[in-house]
């Protein structure tokens, strides 16, 4: 179930990806672009997150273990944004496009948000072992230093550091720890719950579907509007996580409830993905992101379905061969 949830995400990530580089103004403003940004959004990032707490809280990891998993996901963030801007340095370099790199290289994608997140999570689990209290705790202190936060908007090298713990005025700041660490965490607290608290699941799954479905429709405009506006949606606060929270619920139901196709090839290729994710992420955005230094916003929808299609079979076919290569190489 989990890696049917990612290999999903993943395949929604792509085409927003595809959306937010590939395609014209046109496109991206009309209203098909607003749901491909939403379904970009909250089914995306977010079960990436809340998947990886879970499975967190469920791990033998030890402290040192998740801080030095946590640490080999910000150098892979570092290492990703080298190459999957490799073509707009060179430009830069050579002068056809003047621009600062630094941005570029710093930008804070949801693998630093992921390897930071990994690290105060083993730290916490270490103290705290699987004690509901510190979890609620540093959810709730997430939207609690959003809300209070009063700091001016940084410039220079302060305004790279900020950029992964808050960066409300940083454009570069895609996954700043407030409020994203809010989702592994939920991950997190949901594990606990389930396993502490004596209540049959299945006995509340058609109530949970049910307040969860009617506020994911009632509330719909309000989750596609926040999602379209990306500054907003990278540094929402507690009314959009509490929307996705429920939103996820439902849709997470959701898919357990119609997955009878499964063992299908295609059920079988979307949790494959899954399984893959962090070799998928990679590979997908190396191939986006050099090839939009050239075709930046330009393709229309004939285009998008055809790199779509091409970004799917390349970077399954790049995850067969890293499988490989890894067989043979120790990392």
């Amino acid at each position: 179930m989990a890696d049917l949830l990612k290999g999903l995400a993943v395949i929604f990530m792509i085409q927003v990806h595809l959306v937010e580089l590939f395609a014209t103004t046109d496109i991206y403003m009309s209203w098909i672009g607003k749901i491909s940004l939403f379904l970009g959004g909250p089914p995306a990032a977010p079960v990436f997150m809340v998947v990886m707490g879970y499975y967190f809280a469920m791990s033998k990891r030890t402290m040192k273990g998740g801080v030095i998993r946590g640490l080999k996901l910000i150098l892979l963030g570092f290492l990703l944004n080298v190459g999957l801007n490799l073509h707009l340095f060179f430009k830069i370099v050579n002068g056809s496009i003047v621009t600062s790199p630094w941005p570029y290289l710093f930008g804070v994608d949801i693998l630093f948000l992921a390897g930071l997140s990994l690290i105060i999570l083993s730290i916490v689990k270490h103290y705290f072992k699987l004690k509901l209290w510190p979890y609620v705790i540093l959810l709730a202190f997430v939207f609690i230093v959003q809300i209070f936060d009063s700091s001016a908007r940084q410039t220079g090298v302060l305004a790279y550091f900020k950029a992964y713990f808050m960066g409300d005025s940083i454009w570069w700041s895609y996954f700043p720890l407030i409020p994203w660490l809010a989702y592994p965490t939920a991950g997190f607290i949901f594990y606990i719950i389930k396993n502490q608290v004596d209540v049959s699941y299945k006995n509340y799954r058609s109530y949970l579907v049910l307040f969860s479905g009617i506020i994911t429709i009632i509330f719909i405009s309000y989750g596609v509007n926040i999602s379209a506006e990306l500054s907003e949606y990278y540094h929402h606060g507690i009314l959009f996580f509490l929307y996705t929270s429920c939103f996820l619920i439902f849709y997470a139901i959701g898919v357990e409830m119609i997955t009878h196709m499964e063992g299908t090839w295609l059920s079988r290729w979307i949790e494959w993905l899954g399984i893959h994710v962090t070799a998928v992420y990679v590979i997908q955005w190396l191939l986006i992101g050099n090839i939009a230094t050239t075709i930046y916003k330009t393709q229309g929808y004939g285009q998008l379905a055809f790199w779509f299609v091409v970004v799917l079979i390349v970077t399954s076919a790049g995850v067969l061969i890293w499988n490989r290569i890894k067989r043979f190489v120790s990392f």
